[in-house]
């Protein structure tokens, strides 16, 4: 009897390694991971929130901002807090008011923390989420994801900035769009706009998709519904100063100060800040995009129905949506006029899908520089140089993908013969 039981203690002693391999590397099985890193992500922001102090950066302005409403001020031109003029759209101040009431007109900053650690906590189940519906990334890699970002916590419940507001709404967008909720999804995707423009680096890959998923008549529907929550949540704005709101709210010219700069440190202050250098930049941005456009996301989605037919089309996968989306945003970060040190939050949690999306041995090594750079303060020009080279690599990296050829729609797309030139 002894000897059956050790029979069968070494037959599930055996087992063991085929199950740890499958918890750690089986894109179908990253349930377990999740819920361990979850759990742990709990303990983590605690720890920082009770031992690591809290630095005051744009918190006060936010609370300033916002109080001018709440004292009756609808005219964006003399809403200012200590930073400067209030210079986001309207969804930015009802979340920031709704956050002034619940913490005591900004007074009370470790209900703020608690509250923005909750905000890191549903934005990674979201994450989560859209990555175990993708079925590309082994569970060990969202370790990297995790615990391993200093500078992301610090964003999140050690700043308070605004941009994880406005991440979290894109997130949530993008999960719908993967259940075929394009009409919710769109207006999450334009409460994320609300808070933030920097969103809107997502909207050339969108209107592709919706293009391709719903043809012209259903697309400009979706384009309304992402414009009706910008209108009535700006509504008393604009009544009492519409060329003041606009101006304000989506300054798209804005000048950013080289002092907080990232990723353009190496550069002087005058080209830095010179017009024809940013126009450079746009131009790039553009034609960099199309180039995606035309030779590398068409080879995993369909062709864009231009009939006037409302007739939908197939769901797309979850792939064929998350990684349009993600690359457009990363080439907005790679030709961005100025990085600023909050703005890592923009393709954080986005990076370790693309780089699982390529073909490259030492992925971890560039996600480690990648996080050494934004954690370099402040920056020089060697942390800017090495930004600029991860960022190289990983968009020639991305054009260079095998994902794109085994998801080729196209009957006589060359693409499969480029993989086998290769």
């Amino acid at each position: 009897m002894l000897q059956s039981q050790w029979v069968k203690v070494r037959s599930h002693m055996a087992r063991l390694p085929a199950l740890v391999e499958r918890i750690l590397y089986d894109p179908r099985f990253p349930l377990p991971i999740m819920f361990c890193l979850f759990l742990a992500e709990i303990v983590v922001n605690y720890f920082i929130i009770n031992e690591i102090k809290y630095t005051e950066i744009d918190w006060r302005a936010y609370m300033q901002e916002v109080e001018g409403v709440v004292n009756g001020t609808y005219d964006y031109t003399k809403l200012n807090g200590d930073t400067g003029p209030l210079v986001y759209p309207a969804g930015f101040v009802y979340i920031f008011l709704g956050l002034y009431h619940l913490t005591e007109k900004g007074t009370n900053i470790r209900l703020a923390q608690y509250i923005f650690a909750a905000i890191y906590l549903v934005t990674l189940l979201v994450v989560f989420d859209i990555y175990r519906q993708s079925k590309r990334i082994a569970p060990y890699f969202f370790l990297f994801m995790c615990c391993a970002s200093y500078r992301i916590h610090s964003i999140y419940v050690l700043r308070l900035f605004n941009d994880p507001i406005a991440m979290l709404l894109f997130f949530i967008s993008v999960s719908l769009f993967i259940r075929d909720y394009w009409g919710l999804g769109c207006l999450f995707y334009s409460f994320g706009v609300s808070v933030k423009m920097n969103i809107l680096l997502f909207s050339p890959a969108l209107l592709l998709l919706l293009l391709v998923r719903h043809g012209i008549l259903k697309t400009i529907y979706h384009l309304i519904i992402c414009a009706l929550p910008q209108i009535v949540l700006a509504l008393p704005f604009l009544i009492e100063n519409h060329v003041g709101y606009i101006v304000r709210s989506f300054d798209l010219g804005r000048q950013f100060l080289f002092q907080w700069t990232v990723n353009w440190r190496f550069l002087p202050e005058d080209i830095f800040l010179n017009r024809y250098f940013h126009i450079s930049l746009l131009v790039l941005h553009i034609c960099v995009l199309l180039l995606f456009i035309q030779c590398r996301w068409k080879c995993m989605i369909p062709p864009i129905n231009w009939t006037l037919s409302s007739k939908k089309q197939k769901n797309l996968g979850p792939n064929q949506i998350i990684l349009p989306l993600f690359s457009a945003n990363f080439i907005g970060m790679c030709f961005s006029r100025s990085l600023h040190y909050q703005f890592y939050v923009w393709y954080f949690h986005t990076l370790h899908y693309l780089l699982y999306a390529i073909k490259l041995p030492f992925k971890l090594l560039i996600l480690g520089i990648i996080e050494l750079c934004w954690n370099t303060y402040p920056s020089t020009n060697w942390s800017s140089g090495l930004l600029h080279l991860c960022h190289c690599i990983l968009l020639y990296q991305m054009w260079q993908s095998p994902i794109y050829y085994p998801m080729c729609l196209h009957i006589n797309c060359n693409c499969e013969k480029e993989k086998k030139s290769k």
